[in-house]
């Protein structure tokens, strides 16, 4: 390996690095509370040298949200290879659940934590609305072709309204556990069994009666 390529090796753990430590304290003490001095104490770093990767805080922030976004939506893929329209709708719920047990620094900065609207993704923003770069849209888009094949019941054809709905109770499963998996006093059951029943009963609550795959 060349000292270009070394370097350039370097320069990208750094950021790793530097984007690591931030998610962490973005997660745990919110945004404003977080500063770059913070995030280069954190890694023992120099804080006039985090400026060599990002202009300021609301930079890394964006950071953070578009690799946060492509994480999730990677999450995503495997659903899609499911062969009908409830199999992959119930799948993304499970796998969206996964990315929150396997990362929660990730979720608590996607989900739980408030941003000004300075921190926002240009290049996300560009892309909202695109299924393609845009989870919540994925998401939307699985329900309506669930709804144009008409398994949804009359109430029910509204994706914004599902999708939002489903949303709901997969973010109650997701935070809870986050926040109060060790809280005493609660025999917490498994995760992916509570998303099962979650999805049970609202799935199955809103789909025509008999429809297949419409009970797990």
């Amino acid at each position: 390996m060349g000292i270009t390529e070394r370097r350039a090796r370097e320069r990208e753990e750094m950021r790793v690095r530097i984007m690591e430590a931030a998610r962490c304290l973005f997660a745990k003490e919110g945004y404003e509370a977080v500063t770059l001095r913070r995030v280069a104490d954190a890694i023992e770093y120099s804080p006039a040298a985090i400026y060599k990767y990002f202009q300021d805080k609301d930079d890394m922030v964006r950071a953070l949200v578009e690799d946060d976004v492509a994480v999730l939506l990677d999450a995503f893929q495997p659903a899609l290879a499911k062969c009908t329209p409830l199999e992959r709708l119930r799948t993304l719920g499970l796998a969206y659940m996964d990315m929150a047990y396997d990362q929660p620094n990730h979720y608590r900065l996607m989900f739980m934590t408030r941003m000004p609207a300075g921190a926002k993704s240009e290049a996300l923003e560009a892309g909202r609305g695109d299924p393609n770069t845009d989870a919540y849209a994925l998401y939307v888009s699985v329900i309506a072709d669930c709804i144009s094949r008409g398994l949804f019941r009359d109430e029910f054809l509204d994706p914004e309204l599902v999708a939002q709905t489903l949303w709901a109770g997969l973010h109650g499963i997701a935070s809870l556990h986050i926040t109060f998996s060790d809280k005493p006093g609660v025999a917490w059951r498994p995760v992916r069994d509570r998303v099962r029943v979650m999805q049970d009963l609202l799935i199955g609550g809103m789909v025509k009666p008999h429809v297949e795959g419409s009970a797990a």
